[in-house]
């Protein structure tokens, strides 16, 4: 670069960097930054760009690093304060993100873009509320822009708002009729119909050709949901395998490392044997598969008056990654329990005397829960593995649970789970481990819910059957279907698809 004209170089080079991180041209947009902050060093956009990188490199370290040179270059600059917080949530610093969250919010000021990013930070760190107001904002400045009223209808759709969230993904439809993702998202507000329904819309897109993989996915998913929904099973299925072939080809996935780790735990028991932490608070943990009533028993759970849900923070498998890291054979358990009960209540701020946190992977973690938390209880989820199978095959995971996107890969992990599952119910004692049948609590709701309260110690409340009724906000795939009462129709489902669902029947009897 001619260091005689650098401050026009650095807008047109800046300038292209960002186009092409549009494009999704991670590498070009890293040979640029890093040609800048050679020549330019003090060029906080391009530091902020190359944390984006670095994030979807999968090395939230290096991302940690860059975002901070952005902010440090920049500390009055939205965008760069958000890029930062940002990045502390992918590194798992979840105080620090929400401390540079708030710090960045004033700075928003009339900007779109920093007000739609900073929504989206906020909505990662459980604060949705705050999401909302500033997914809001950038849509009044720039009613225009696609993906401005796709971020808000994402996080309405969280709060329960779905007539407007449908309305927000019209609008983005009719500005970008190839955006995808809020095809996928608008499938997924309600029941489609045969006289109401989008097929005929997205089939014609998906027949025109020019989408990129990532796109046809996503399109290809919600033709799923919404031919299922008009009774076009066939048709939903060939949707479904089509979209999980295009995915899992395009998606680095190791199945032998995943099930090499399920094997690890059964084998070293997770646990410190005769050592347990000292934390008083009695937390309640619920996981399971994704797709399995997990968030149903979330919601029987925290419809009580005493408990509050947190949604999936992610936050013990952070903590306890760095227990582990600093001394693998005896981690420090007290340090574990706290560090994570102080991570919940600063970050997510339940406001009752218990919370529940409904990280579905908590499943690997249970005898690290139970010893460095003596008092929580934790509930792990069944559903009989052909629905599940059923459920976790149409579902479109976008970066987790790569295991779903192949029939026999998703029966190895399907088979892992349950062998997990009966080593934490061989070693757990039966008042801190509870195995729920989802099946079961579908036919008796009244009998499980009191099964439930009585494992988790509390009163009964006639609000834990009204769980549908409840406001909390639900970020979960499942954030539709449980503002509705309870129903059966799911039970069952996987029989239309028998014959499609034979390499997956066939590897499970293996």
């Amino acid at each position: 670069m001619n260091r005689s004209n650098i401050p026009a170089q650095v807008t047109a080079s800046l300038a292209a960097a960002r186009a092409a991180f549009a494009k999704g041209d991670v590498a070009e947009t890293e040979r640029l930054c890093k040609s800048l902050v050679e020549a330019a060093p003090q060029t906080a956009g391009a530091w902020a760009l190359l944390a984006e990188t670095a994030l979807l490199r999968n090395r939230p370290n290096a991302a940690r690093i860059c975002a901070a040179k952005a902010a440090a270059l920049a500390p009055h600059d939205a965008l760069a304060r958000i890029v930062e917080a940002k990045m502390l949530f992918h590194a798992g610093e979840f105080l620090e993100a929400l401390d540079a969250a708030r710090a960045a919010e004033p700075l928003v000021g009339d900007n779109p873009a920093a007000a739609d990013a900073l929504g989206a930070v906020f909505g990662l760190l459980g604060r949705h509320e705050s999401a909302l107001g500033l997914s809001q904002r950038a849509v009044a400045i720039r009613p225009e822009a696609p993906q401005y009223l796709f971020n808000l209808a994402a996080t309405e759709r969280m709060l329960g708002a779905l007539e407007a969230s449908q309305a927000h993904c019209d609008a983005a439809i009719d500005r970008a009729p190839k955006f995808t993702l809020a095809h996928y998202l608008r499938a997924d507000l309600r029941i489609q119909t045969p006289s109401s329904n989008h097929i005929t819309e997205m089939e014609a897109l998906l027949a025109a050709g020019d989408l990129d993989w990532s796109a046809q996915t996503a399109l290809r998913y919600a033709l799923a949901k919404e031919c299922e929904d008009v009774g076009e099973d066939a048709r939903a299925f060939a949707h479904v395998a089509a979209g999980a072939a295009l995915w899992r080809a395009n998606i680095p996935y190791d199945a032998r490392a995943e099930l090499a780790t399920i094997d690890r735990l059964i084998a070293s028991g997770q646990q410190t044997a005769g050592v347990c932490g000292r934390v008083d608070e009695a937390p309640i943990f619920i996981c399971g598969l994704p797709r399995t009533g997990t968030t149903l028993i979330e919601r029987v759970v925290s419809s009580h008056s005493g408990i509050a849900a947190v949604g999936e923070t992610g936050a013990f498998a952070v903590e306890a990654g760095r227990a582990l890291r600093q001394n693998p054979a005896k981690p420090d358990l007290d340090g574990l329990g706290a560090r994570y009960v102080g991570v919940i209540k600063g970050v997510f701020a339940p406001q009752k005397s218990r919370f529940v946190d409904k990280t579905l992977q908590n499943y690997l973690h249970c005898g690290l829960i139970a010893a460095a938390l003596p008092k929580a209880k934790i509930i792990l989820v069944q559903r009989d593995p052909f629905d599940a199978a059923w459920a976790l095959y149409k579902s479109h995971f976008s970066g987790g649970f790569l295991f779903s996107y192949d029939l026999e890969e998703l029966a190895d992990y399907c088979r892992a789970y349950r062998r997990l599952v009966a080593h934490w119910n061989s070693t757990l004692a039966p008042d801190r481990l509870l195995t729920v049948a989802y099946e079961e609590v579908v036919h008796d709701l009244p009998g499980q819910s009191r099964r439930i309260a009585t494992f988790l110690e509390i009163p009964w409340e006639d609000e834990i059957l009204r769980f549908h009724e409840s406001r909390a906000p639900s970020a979960t795939a499942s954030a539709v279907q449980v503002r509705r009462p309870i129903y059966h129709s799911s039970i069952g489902r996987w029989r239309r698809h028998a014959r499609e669902l034979k390499p997956f029947i066939a590897r499970m009897g293996t």
